[in-house]
């Protein structure tokens, strides 16, 4: 069982940053697909980045594409989502998410659908005014 701890919400001005952290058990970083969702105020959760995309890069959302980073380090274990430029539109509550990678995912990268991750943290709240 993978135990998933956000961490690094709160309130911030518009056009400012926030970095959440995603703490987990100890894994290799190719063994698992991780990603950071969203679920917007009446609206369903989506995928804000997602580790690998299959062309060797991350998967970002085009509604914060250029502005998020997603990163992981593996020293400490821990999932890291760098926001900038915050706008209005991304107050939501952020998880981090995580699901064992298969053969396919190194060929066609980490799903970004919500319903494909097994291990979800509790959530962290953002809040952009």
């Amino acid at each position: 069982h993978v135990q998933l701890v956000e961490s690094g919400g709160g309130s911030v001005q518009a056009g400012g940053s926030l970095r959440l952290s995603c703490a987990g058990p100890a894994y290799a970083s190719s063994a698992y697909c991780m990603g950071w969702f969203r679920r917007d105020p009446g609206k369903e959760r989506k995928a804000v980045a997602v580790t690998y995309s299959g062309n060797g890069g991350p998967y970002y959302a085009d509604a914060v594409a250029g502005r998020f980073t997603v990163s992981q380090v593996n020293a400490n274990n821990t999932l890291y989502l760098q926001m900038t430029n915050l706008k209005l539109g991304d107050t939501a509550m952020y998880y981090c998410a995580a699901v064992e990678a298969t053969i396919s995912t190194l060929f066609s990268g980490c799903s970004s659908s919500p319903a494909d991750f097994t291990y979800w943290g509790q959530g962290t709240q953002v809040t952009v005014s």
